[in-house]
């Protein structure tokens, strides 16, 4: 079995030849719906297959709701299963957004699911949550750095709710979020030209500034679009570490489809905001 390339390294490449733009795929009931589509298998296959047909070859990357999928039981995996490999096939990077956490043989088990290069959901990342202990996640750690894939931890949420946890305080001083970022900086330490090992910090956050975001690793900004943050907040949330950013756009550019010229506009729209945002700063 081929091994991968470090996942930090794929997606550096990625963002500097496509930019850094993630679009979500995420066929919610009521999106389905606007594109005139019935809330079944069937309409989760055309909405996804539209989506990575129209995107895949210039969005740095896609990253699909699991649960989305998985509300259909085994044929929506299926459709899963199908969307990242047609993804993958055509260049672009996939972030499975799943937020995975648990302990032991079960964490290494999820980690099997979406990690190992011959599962039928390998993706070249995936989101877990670490609200178990920092230390619950070495499995799928572990089983990362040897298929060459990453992960993106969740630190700095951009739900309100997130803030009773991340920004609960510890003993010796330092909130949980800032705990998470420093295990994610220990993990990339050394690592060129990026870190496999990302933070999902949200983009509608605001001032950032008492944290330290500069993790050698991909941040990975939900909240860009229909959450209310644009790419010109990206510089005020992320300072130092904003060329790592990885601005996540979900239903801003969904909202477009099934049309795929209109897809294609929204998405070209965000990401030369997303570059002019970029090279200004």
């Amino acid at each position: 079995m081929s091994v991968l390339e470090p996942f930090g390294a794929r997606l550096r490449r990625s963002m500097d030849e496509r930019g850094p733009l993630c679009v979500g795929i995420d066929p919610h009931a009521s999106l389905l719906a606007e594109w005139g589509l019935n809330d079944d298998v069937a309409g989760l296959e055309r909405f996804s297959r539209t989506v990575v047909e129209a995107l895949s070859e210039r969005v740095a990357v896609f990253k699909p709701q699991s649960a989305f999928f998985e509300r259909f039981g085994s044929r929506g995996v299926a459709v899963l299963e199908k969307t990242v490999e047609e993804a993958r096939a055509a260049g672009a990077l996939v972030v499975m957004d799943a937020k995975r956490g648990d302990i032991g043989s079960t964490m290494a088990a999820y980690a099997e699911a979406f990690l190992r290069k011959d599962s039928p959901l390998f993706s070249d990342a995936l989101t877990v949550s670490p609200y178990l202990g920092y230390g619950s996640l070495s499995p799928a750690i572990e089983l990362a750095r040897e298929s060459g894939a990453g992960l993106f931890v969740l630190a700095l949420t951009s739900n309100p709710e997130g803030g009773e946890v991340q920004h609960a305080v510890r003993a010796d001083g330092q909130d949980v979020g800032a705990t998470m970022l420093a295990h994610l900086a220990a993990e990339n330490a050394g690592e060129e030209p990026l870190g496999s090992f990302g933070a999902v910090v949200g983009a509608t956050l605001g001032d950032l500034s008492s944290y330290d975001l500069e993790i050698n690793g991909p941040l990975l900004a939900p909240g860009v679009g229909a959450q209310g943050a644009t790419p010109a907040d990206l510089p005020g949330v992320f300072g130092a570490a904003l060329s790592n950013v990885v601005p996540n756009v979900s239903r801003a550019v969904l909202r477009h489809g099934p049309d795929t010229s209109a897809l294609r506009e929204s998405a070209d729209r965000f990401a030369e905001e997303i570059r002019v945002t970029l090279t200004a700063v």
